[in-house]
């Protein structure tokens, strides 16, 4: 069986759900006492597709400032990326970009595929206010046309467990299609 490894880097602010992301699609409980990713966090995932067995090797970034030095290296050799915002909370949206642009520092400027994820869709309905959807489709419509890849863009419950599997798995056939491209470009 032939065997392949995809970086993949989970991006956006401290406490949007990139920890609890990972834990629903790993089958783990959701944990309902926020504890901050100091530094970075990994685990990986194996996957089977058309007799291939593909490595996802997932990064969980700290998204607070301070750890941004701490950061830098863990960019390295991404091949993909899940870029999550708090639907209740208009500045990790507003800091999207940020992300995509330190992603794009560290990783020599390599644009990649991507999955645009908003997450806490369990909270629509709630007092809070939370973003539109338009707001999601609309800014992945955008990374589109600049990236050059599609990017979707999904909503998530990390809490429920919405949508948690088909976000990483939209991506890792966006990764499978990616390396396959590059490999007939390089014959």
């Amino acid at each position: 069986m032939e065997h392949k490894l995809f970086k993949v880097t989970l991006l956006g602010e401290g406490a949007v759900g990139k920890t609890s992301l990972r834990r629903q699609y790993l089958g783990e409980s959701f944990e309902k006492n926020y504890a901050m990713t100091i530094g970075a966090d990994f685990a990986t995932k194996r996957v089977i597709l058309d007799h291939v067995e593909y490595t996802i090797v997932i990064w969980d970034l700290a998204g607070q400032p301070r750890f941004k030095e701490v950061r830098e290296a863990y960019y390295r050799g991404t091949k993909g990326a899940l870029l999550v915002f708090d639907l209740s909370r208009g500045d990790s949206f507003k800091m999207l970009s940020s992300w995509i642009e330190e992603l794009l520092i560290n990783n020599k400027n390599k644009k990649i595929p991507m999955v645009l994820v908003g997450n806490k869709s369990d909270l629509r309905g709630s007092n809070l206010k939370t973003i539109p959807s338009s707001f999601g489709e609309d800014y992945a419509e955008q990374l589109s046309i600049w990236s050059g890849f599609k990017i979707p863009y999904i909503e998530t419950s990390a809490q429920n467990g919405d949508n948690v599997e088909p976000a990483f798995e939209t991506l890792t056939e966006q990764l499978i299609k990616h390396a396959y491209q590059e490999e007939i470009e390089l014959r």
